[in-house]
């Protein structure tokens, strides 16, 4: 599938929403609802899509679920903006069946996890991501650091190795609150690797240190302030981004109120973006009190505006598909 920004690493930037998956009540794929959130996350200001990251249930589907959210995700965005989703599993070998398919779909990079549960030493990431980045040479490859799901950090020391040894492996999607952590990988690789933040309120403070753009789960329900965030420090209006970082802080913990994304999905479906919140099993649907606080939370918000407990929900049109 072609795309204007395929293999072109220097398309990644911005707000990059990681898109959630959407699941029918029975727990079966929505691919038509895949496509109507991606339009009107372009109608309103993503700056590009990502699936198949934390926020998209990836260890919660097989491998040929993972490729059906790709192709619907390629089709929808058509070219339009940067497609970076997420090919990585705790397998090699369906690591490379996803990356292979991200190529062919076109994608700006692959984005691929630290491999999950296993505790690799320093020497089997290195080892790990080197096959991948030989496997496809001709393909952007970001690490992506996210330790509290994947019980293993990557070091700025093996990150800075990985990119000296491997021209296409160009960045790192940092999901950690460790923030010297990013400032050690940009002084191991160089001011051109790419730095996406993947921790909501570290977005504004990695901008500062050269970062690229963030993944933020709150852009599936409240995209516009995220994108505005990235587009206003890119245009020297510091002042209008911290406000919008401030801002940002309830729409955060409303969509952490429990395990990311019930909430999302639930917030969603409030907006009438969604027409069912189901997440599949491990997890459970949110809990009363949860929404009561993620309620609370949005009350004030000057960018989400829930329908009342006892009302209906607001419904905002989607565009069709």
């Amino acid at each position: 599938m072609s795309s204007p920004f395929a293999a072109d690493a220097s398309a990644v930037r911005g707000a990059i929403t990681p898109l959630i998956t959407p699941f029918h009540d029975d727990g079966a794929l929505d691919l038509d609802s895949v496509a109507r959130l991606i339009e009107w996350q372009l109608a309103h200001g993503s700056h590009g899509i990502s699936v198949g990251g934390s926020t998209g249930e990836p260890t919660s589907q097989t491998v040929a679920e993972r490729v059906e959210v790709m192709r619907a995700a390629a089709a929808a965005i058509a070219g339009r903006v940067p497609f970076l989703p997420g090919t990585g599993t705790a397998l090699m070998a369906e690591t490379l069946e996803l990356t292979a398919e991200a190529q062919r779909l076109g994608a700006a990079a692959a984005l691929v996890v630290t491999p999950y549960y296993g505790r690799a030493q320093q020497e089997g990431l290195f080892r790990w991501y080197s096959r991948v980045a030989d496997a496809f040479p001709d393909l952007p490859i970001i690490v992506y650091n996210v330790p509290i799901r994947a019980a293993v950090e990557i070091t700025p020391q093996t990150v800075g190795r990985l990119r000296r040894a491997h021209p296409n492996i160009v960045g790192i999607k940092e999901t950690t609150r460790d923030f010297e952590h990013v400032s050690y990988v940009l002084n191991e690789t160089g001011s051109d690797f790419i730095a996406l933040s993947g921790i909501e309120l570290l977005c504004y403070p990695m901008l500062t240190l050269g970062g690229r753009g963030h993944l933020s789960c709150v852009g599936n329900f409240a995209p516009e302030p995220v994108a505005q965030l990235y587009e206003a420090f890119v245009a020297g209006n510091h002042e209008r981004a911290r406000s919008l970082h401030f801002d940002l802080h309830a729409l955060v913990d409303a969509a952490f109120a429990e395990t990311n994304p019930v909430p999302v999905k639930w917030i969603m479906k409030q907006l009438g973006l969604l027409a069912s919140d189901h997440a599949r099993e491990p997890l459970a649907p949110l809990s009363q009190a949860a929404q009561q606080r993620v309620r609370e939370l949005l009350a004030d918000s000057p960018h989400v505006e829930l329908p009342g407990p006892h009302t209906e929900a607001l419904r905002q049109p989607l565009p069709s598909a």
